[in-house]
């Protein structure tokens, strides 16, 4: 049986409304879930929401409501948002479930029966916004807490530990063993210097008389689990994973079908979150190191270079962008305008732009133009003649680089390509002049020719800008009169037959105008 492709994205917070950040992190998932799949392969996409914690509580009782009902109302807006978006995921996780409760009260039984929890008394600073002690190490050169800790303050409780620091040199050796366990590689580099300034172990506890919104410890009823421990075991309870195995090997064969999963995250959470919480747990509970995720590190949408938040106001509703502008033109604006793993500057006019640019102007008047042109001189029906078009050998060209890029998650560059193409179809219709070749009858050939290769065209473009815009590529085949059913396989030279019937040309992609 094949290997299934499991990609995850971290789960949204239930604390507040979905943003532009949500939305690029799920848009950039589900188009490399759907490559994958045009791929053929079989794919198991996960994402869903966090719903526990000290935020989550606080928040419901600023709001009077209960935390389950205050959850519940965020949760609907994120799946109503990945619906609008056409975000297509296979699984949905919510920490509230039963099933995610046994495998993390699974685990943390497991750990503690193992010798890997304790109990302690703790006094320090304790970060409120990130819920965890801090250290002398997270003090800044002036000797004060940065502004990401957000609220600091002195607390003394008892709480339960993990044994964090045991891991240690295991991690340490793993990432030394695995250069691409963190992806792009200077994230990795981050992470490994993070590690190695870890100096103790990892409270996974809060007493149920400051915090009562979480998952009970197994071996304790007076405290809950620490959000963490919690949110991050959703990768694997929501793909089958049995806490009773004993070894990885014994295991379930769904899961290990799955496993591991490529893991897209934020860069704010991949330290020390995913980078050496996560990994650290799945090695304690024995994952074998092959069957440790690998983590695609995404950055920020920032507004004029300042990360965007709700103090500032600036936060970005993709729902509304959607609705003003299109969701294809959402899509491809998060897909285009930001290398995979940098941060990009959001700007409505850039979006609008770029769509204009790209989509109206390129890709929907290359469209046009060839539709409008087979109706008016071959009353659509488009016939394969003369030798090879020189566009054939581009087709070879940009598959080639469209797969690499794609493959190494850098979908702006396969944008790029796809673009690049599109251009040099709309250079040939001008070399090419169809409207010339009409005029004479001796340059019949040469028209069939022109115009049989521009459709073929747009067939492989379609295929290729599927991941992207699903929506847009349905649009193309259908008025290419086109199968629906297809696969990257089919984005080659030659597929449509040798006498087509093309449908009748509608605009997809009309301009967006503003007022200036």
């Amino acid at each position: 049986m094949s290997k299934t492709f499991f990609i995850t994205t971290a789960i949204d917070y239930t604390n507040s409304p979905p943003h532009i950040g949500h939305a690029y992190e799920k848009v950039l998932a589900d188009v490399i879930a759907r490559y994958h799949r045009l791929k053929g392969e079989s794919v198991f996409f996960l994402t869903g929401v966090d719903q526990h914690g000290q935020k989550v509580q606080q928040s419901a009782a600023k709001a009077g409501v209960a935390p389950a009902e205050f959850v519940k109302g965020l949760t609907q807006q994120f799946k109503d948002l990945w619906k609008k978006l056409d975000v297509k995921y296979d699984e949905w996780a919510e920490t509230i479930s039963l099933r995610h409760k046994k495998v993390v009260q699974g685990m943390l039984q497991r750990l503690f029966d193992e010798g890997q929890i304790y109990k302690d008394k703790q006094s320090g600073y304790y970060s409120v916004r990130q819920e965890q002690f801090l250290t002398d190490k997270e003090r800044g050169p002036d000797g004060e807490f940065g502004p990401e800790w957000g609220q600091v303050e002195f607390r003394e409780e008892e709480n339960y530990y993990f044994k964090l620091s045991r891991h240690k040199e295991w991690l340490l050796r793993y990432l030394d063993n695995h250069k691409d366990a963190v992806i792009p590689d200077f994230r990795q580099t981050e992470l490994r210097n993070a590690v190695e300034r870890i100096g103790g172990d990892l409270c996974i506890s809060r007493p149920k008389t400051r915090l009562d919104w979480g998952i009970e410890l197994p071996f304790d009823k007076d405290f809950v689990t620490y959000v963490w421990f919690d949110a991050l075991t959703n990768y694997i309870s929501f793909a089958d994973y049995d806490p009773a195995a004993s070894t990885f090997n014994l295991q379930p064969s769904a899961f290990r079908d799955r496993w591991p999963a490529l893991q897209i995250i934020g860069k704010d959470i991949l330290v020390p979150a995913h980078g050496i919480y996560w990994l650290i747990m799945l090695h304690a509970v024995g994952f074998p190191d092959e069957a440790i995720p690998q983590l695609l590190v995404h950055g920020w949408w920032n507004i004029s270079g300042t990360k965007m938040s709700k103090s500032l106001g600036n936060v970005v509703d993709p729902s509304i962008l959607a609705d003003k502008y299109s969701v294809e033109a959402v899509r491809y604006y998060l897909m285009s305008d930001i290398a995979t793993g940098r941060d990009a500057d959001f700007s409505e006019e850039r979006l609008i732009e770029r769509y204009n640019a790209d989509l109206a102007n390129n890709l929907g008047n290359l469209l046009n133009r060839t539709l409008n042109m087979a109706v008016r001189y071959r009353d659509g029906l488009v016939k394969q003649a003369g030798g090879d078009s020189p566009l054939a050998a581009q087709v070879v060209d940009l598959v080639r680089s469209y797969n690499a890029a794609m493959t190494a998650h850098e979908i702006h560059a396969g944008l790029e390509k796809i673009g690049g193409f599109v251009t040099a179809c709309n250079t040939y219709i001008e070399m090419a002049a169809p409207w010339k070749l009409a005029k004479d009858p001796a340059r019949a050939e040469a028209l069939d020719h022109t115009l049989f290769a521009l459709a073929e065209s747009l067939r492989v473009i379609a295929i290729l800008v599927s991941p992207i815009l699903p929506k847009a590529a349905h649009g193309i085949l259908y008025q290419l009169n086109w199968s629906n059913d297809y696969a990257l396989s089919d984005a080659k030279w030659g597929g449509l037959p040798s006498k087509h019937q093309l449908g009748n040309p509608v605009p997809l992609f009309p301009r967006i105008e503003t007022s200036t």
